[in-house]
């Protein structure tokens, strides 16, 4: 079913060209800036990064394009706070905001739901008519009293602001400041109204603000801080994610005293500035409060790659150089000690793997960071592109992708769809959304925004559950069952 590939410059250049010219010239104009082939990087600087990404990027996607971004809400409550366990969020506004986030990241958690923890309950002030005309502020400081009274063991409030918020003026941050007096609990306001900046990334860098602003420095912390304390930042423990990364850490020596925000609680955000090192994941949703936290607090922060066995002895390796010979000796350990579990995967899942390719399309930092996961495999990166990515993400892509791939921004349902029947790839690796459709198109898919219900991912461990998934989509019978559209006579 599918052509062989090679990263083929002109191939991906002239397909890049074909798509534009369904678009009207403004149109066209715009998105030509948003796509583009990765190409190798000259002379002295040839070593890094690999390749140059060259494309715009945090840009106000084009009504009617079907963009499948989010909004800044979807950045706030569905990423950064919703896995914080032991505190309640809001969705402030009509019902259906709250509704359709709904328990739909699978942030994984310990702790009894509705008593102790409560990321996969559903809390909203749902706006009438009437709270649009009058305003919703009486009905929020009613809201916060029926949490307390029915949930007394919830450790704060977090109020996540949908669009009618915003527009209508409510002070969320007045009605946070009363009821904090009242009940002597954190309750932070964050103005993450879906119609604020061009995507979910706003959302993101708004909810840590509101951290920094809210949770920092307003409380006495008693912690007793160690010398090898870790915070892991931007890990949402998709599918166990987080404890995953957890078992490498604590084998290394190191202590992990706060985990944002998978299976957070609010303590491991308010003793966050005593650990000596901040280990991030997901760049694009927690860089922000690592560099207020570096800036004020002076903790460093490094970032890491757990997807792959390549990348795990990498991040393993930088991480530990960051402390005294103990912990690097430990890693070397843990390194070794996974090391038959490596070459076991690899041998059972590499020949079966072997040369094909994949395409992907997400958000945060998968679309680099799994890169190496697939070429551990023996696989090949046709494509690659981000939701909401910033100028940064994209030179960081450049350490990642060979020459040649097809670089896409906040790609349009239509160019996707051409891109994938074009370039034919054995497997694609994006979201909800564009699942069906590519299944219909005859070729295999992962859902690389919540593991497609499988995981974990990262770690020694989700690297084995990760090639038995892809194994399972690219060789399943199925396939063999059906003609792609392409292969069928018009």
């Amino acid at each position: 079913m599918s052509l062989d590939y090679e990263n083929d410059s002109e191939f991906h250049a002239r397909l890049i060209e074909e798509v534009l010219e369904a678009y009207p010239d403004k149109s066209r104009k715009r998105r030509a800036k948003h796509l583009s082939v990765a190409k190798s990087v000259d002379g002295e600087e040839a070593a890094e990064p690999l390749t140059e990404c060259d494309v715009k990027s945090n840009i106000k996607s084009i009504p009617g394009v079907m963009t499948i971004r989010g909004c800044a809400y979807a950045g706030s409550k569905g990423v950064v706070w919703g896995p914080v366990k032991d505190m309640v969020h809001i969705s402030h506004g009509p019902v259906g905001c709250g509704q359709y986030s709904w328990s739909q990241r699978r942030n994984y958690y310990i702790g009894k739901t509705g008593v102790d923890t409560f990321v996969t309950m559903q809390f909203t002030s749902d706006f009438q008519e009437k709270d649009i005309v009058f305003g919703g502020d009486k009905k929020l400081d009613k809201v916060i009293d029926e949490i307390n009274e029915l949930f007394p063991l919830a450790k704060g409030v977090s109020i996540q602001s949908e669009c009618p918020i915003g527009l209508i003026g409510d002070d969320i941050e007045a009605v946070a400041r009363k009821k904090n007096k009242e009940t002597g609990k954190t309750i932070v306001p964050v103005r993450c109204e879906g119609f604020r900046g061009v995507s979910q990334s706003l959302g993101h860098h708004i909810a840590n603000d509101a951290i920094r602003d809210w949770v920092f420095d307003k409380k006495s912390v008693e912690f007793e801080a160690g010398p090898y304390d870790v915070n892991v930042i931007g890990d949402y423990n998709i599918g166990g994610d987080a404890w995953a990364s957890r078992i490498l850490l604590e084998e290394m020596g190191l202590r992990v005293v706060g985990n944002w925000s998978g299976d957070a609680t609010l303590a491991e955000m308010e003793r966050a500035p005593k650990a000596k090192l901040n280990l991030i994941h997901c760049y694009r949703s927690m860089n922000y409060i690592c560099r207020h936290m570096e800036e004020k607090y002076n903790i460093p922060w490094v970032e890491y790659n757990f997807f792959g066995p390549s990348q795990i002895a990498a991040s393993l390796r930088n991480i530990a150089a960051q402390f005294d010979e103990t912990i690097k000796e430990n890693a070397e350990k843990v390194i070794a000690k996974y090391q038959p579990l490596v070459d076991a995967v690899i041998a059972k899942y590499r020949p079966r793997l072997e040369g094909k390719s994949v395409m992907l399309y997400v958000g945060g930092l998968r679309p680099r960071h799994v890169i190496t996961a697939y070429e551990d495999l023996g696989m090949q990166i046709a494509g690659t592109g981000y939701e909401f990515a910033h100028g940064d993400d994209y030179k960081r892509t450049g350490h990642y992708v060979k020459d040649g791939t097809l670089i896409y921004d906040d790609v349009t349902g239509y160019e996707l769809e051409k891109f994938i029947e074009n370039i034919r790839p054995d497997l694609v690796g994006s979201g909800i959304k564009e699942k069906y459709p590519v299944q219909k198109m005859g070729i295999p898919f992962r859902q690389m925004h919540s593991w497609d219900y499988s995981g974990p991912y990262h770690g020694y461990d989700g690297f084995a559950i990760f090639a038995r998934d892809m194994d399972l989509a690219i060789n399943n019978p199925v396939w063999g069952l059906f003609k792609a559209p392409w292969t069928t006579a018009a």
